[in-house]
């Protein structure tokens, strides 16, 4: 029998390079060799957008076509909405008595976080709520209920498939074994670079590079990327490993040792580097624009999608709680 795989993201925008390279590329090369299922994490998203619900019910079907342009196949995929699985809401409330606060706190992806929102808030963090806090509980459950052995990720989410692992194993040792323990998957590149050279790409950083990016964005985008500060003149030789035009010419264009090799040499203006980045990087972003026009122009396509996707994921989700709430003794006249 196929395993599971269990994937997904929060509907906060558009989706850019970083998850391309991080994630989608690989569910794309997995989604016949696994049951897999996507989901669209509207719940997570609102634990730090909870006062602008309007920006997530506009993305939902953004992150879907997102997801369709790059290849995945909804007859082999099950796309559904986090929030329509109420036992989801359900399997949370049970973890949630499984995991402290202390080692929610601890958690390496929830420190940085709450780094970053203590910075941007102040008030020694206590702006961060409890639904933000904890997150990893609600994640660990979307795994689970749906057997979810293998979860796609980028490498800064491994402590929270780590966080997963410790909530099954303790759910197994006092209820029966009722779970398995996921594995993360890191894809082909762990993280991806933002334009400014920030160790990552992301929505709110405003260094993305978008998978629907029209030509006349990339090439703004690319013409204000970091290259090598120490390059002043045409003909000056750089360090391509500090310049981030040339980081994305090894994600898209084959052509990426000779880059490197003129730009050491100084046989290559930074210009006319960017120039051809922006060639390549339209050339890769073309088959995903125009698959994702055809879903833009369908919009009843998409919805019927969601909607299939979700009922299909809800039948899993109930059979999976029946065995759940047999094993926790608490399955009243059932």
């Amino acid at each position: 029998m196929k395993k599971n795989i269990l994937t997904g993201e929060r509907p906060t925008g558009k989706m850019h390079l970083g998850h391309y390279f991080g994630s989608l590329k690989k569910r794309v090369e997995l989604q016949d060799e696994y049951n897999m299922y996507i989901i669209i994490a509207d719940l997570q998203a609102l634990t730090d957008n909870f006062d602008n619900p309007d920006k997530i019910r506009e993305n939902i079907k953004e992150v879907v076509m997102d997801n369709l342009s790059v290849g995945i196949d909804p007859k082999k995929v099950t796309i559904f909405i986090q929030s329509m699985i109420p036992e989801l809401a359900e399997l949370t409330m049970f973890y949630s008595n499984l995991v402290t606060i202390s080692r929610l706190e601890r958690n390496p992806t929830i420190k940085t976080e709450l780094k970053q929102k203590k910075a941007i808030f102040g008030n020694n963090g206590e702006s961060v709520t409890y639904g933000f806090l904890g997150y990893p509980v609600s994640q660990a459950a979307d795994i689970t209920l749906f057997d979810g052995e293998v979860v796609p990720v980028g490498e800064d989410q491994l402590p929270l498939i780590e966080q997963t692992r410790e909530v099954v194993r303790k759910f197994n040792s006092i209820y029966g074994e009722t779970f398995f323990e996921p594995i993360g998957l890191v894809g082909d590149v762990a993280r991806v670079k933002g334009l400014d050279g920030n160790d990552k790409m992301g929505k709110s950083l405003g260094n993305a590079i978008y998978l629907s990016d029209s030509l006349e964005v990339i090439d703004k985008k690319i013409m204000g990327a970091v290259t090598d500060p120490n390059k002043i003149k045409k003909d000056d030789p750089a360090n391509p490993n500090k310049c981030m035009v040339y980081y994305y010419h090894k994600l898209v264009n084959n052509n990426h040792p000779t880059v490197c090799s003129e730009c050491k040499k100084g046989l290559r203006g930074c210009v006319a580097c960017k120039k051809e980045l922006i060639a390549s990087m339209d050339s890769f972003l073309k088959p995903f624009r125009e698959k994702r026009a055809f879903y833009e122009n369908n919009p009843t396509l998409v919805d019927e999608i969601i909607k299939d996707g979700t009922n299909r994921a809800r039948i899993k989700a109930k059979e999976k709680m029946k065995e759940i709430k047999k094993n926790m003794k608490i399955d009243y006249y059932q």
